[in-house]
């Protein structure tokens, strides 16, 4: 099992911090559980900011201080076979403002699902070789929670399909991982009769905007230790700013682009077991002659540390046999 900085740990950039899903092999790293091998765990992460982007305006909010988002998530995977894994996992959140008088929230969150599968695993001789993997996921919410108190909510509340492409290519113990993903949105309803967003609904329903992200990986992947550094990148196909000295709306524009690193160990003594740790942070894109590329827009100057143990084991024996000389070698 691995870890990765997304679908959602984006969002703990995001103004909203939604949750920070920082996990273990999943859908956006290109990790496989053998056949009949299950991996289970759990993951802390906390993200915090005290400035934010207001549209592309910089600023702070004296009425919110540092806006602190934690959540402790169960994540578990499968190997249907070598090539074709099953996850799921759920978060449990809470968020808190050091200032002013908005309370935070906590709760379960949305419970994603996702199936991964290695189309591709060509070897172009002993030391390099290309993976190309297809990944789709679904997430939804586990409950009625308020979505309507940004940035304190602790979730979106929408039900989301994702299609995610990946190549990777690994050479002797170095890999670079490229991906790209959409995700729909479908829309959600709020607990009042009408809104005003750009202009005034006389509905409860709110239209949500899809998403795509984009991540470039690279780093060293060995028998016990990975290594990553990562640049994540997540564009709102539509949405609108965040208005002056207003509260951000589940449907607001939201872009980041994020660094990260990350480190996995897995115990020589004892292979079933592993631990896991991340950071990130949402910085504004790179500047380039006076204008910045992949700018940041309603979210948070986020950092996010995250760290995890994971257990996992081979449900059948005869599996544990054939697979225990290639255990993390994929």
């Amino acid at each position: 099992m691995f870890f990765k900085y997304l679908p959602a740990c984006l969002l703990a950039g995001a103004i909203l911090a939604s949750t920070c899903r920082v996990e273990a092999q999943t859908e956006t790293d290109a990790i496989l559980m053998n056949k009949s091998q299950f991996c289970s765990g759990f993951l802390y992460s906390h993200s915090a900011w005290d400035e934010y982007w207001e549209g592309t305006l910089k600023r702070n909010n004296l009425n919110l201080g540092t806006v602190t988002t934690q959540s402790v998530l169960y994540m578990a995977t499968y190997g249907i076979t070598d090539n074709l894994n099953i996850m799921a996992g759920a978060p449990y959140v809470w968020t808190h403002a050091s200032a002013g008088t908005l309370h935070g929230m906590k709760g379960v969150q949305d419970i994603s699902a996702n199936i991964k599968w290695r189309g591709v695993n060509h070897a172009f001789n002993q030391k390099s070789k290309l993976a190309l993997y297809a990944i789709g996921g679904f997430s939804t919410p586990l409950q009625n929670y308020v979505i309507d108190f940004l940035p304190l909510s602790i979730g979106l509340g929408s039900t989301t399909f994702t299609g995610r492409l990946m190549a990777d290519y690994k050479y002797k113990r170095w890999f670079t991982t490229l991906w790209g993903a959409y995700t729909y949105r479908n829309n959600v309803k709020l607990d009042r009769p009408d809104y005003f967003d750009t202009h005034n609904h006389n509905s409860n329903e709110v239209k949500m905007p899809n998403v795509s992200t984009f991540q470039l990986k690279a780093g060293y992947r060995g028998r016990y230790l990975i290594a990553e550094a990562s640049l994540t990148r997540m564009h709102t196909i539509g949405g609108f700013d965040i208005t002056r000295n207003n509260m951000p709306f589940p449907s607001n524009q939201m872009n980041a682009s994020v660094v990260g690193a990350g480190v996995k160990y897995t115990l020589k003594q004892h292979t079933n077991l592993s631990f896991i740790g991340n950071v990130g942070y949402t910085f504004n894109g790179l500047r380039i002659n006076d204008h910045y590329f992949l700018e940041s827009r309603n979210v948070g100057k986020a950092t996010t540390f995250s760290g995890g143990i994971f257990y996992a084991f081979y449900t059948q024996k005869t599996a544990r046999a054939a697979h225990k000389d290639n255990m993390h070698q994929q």
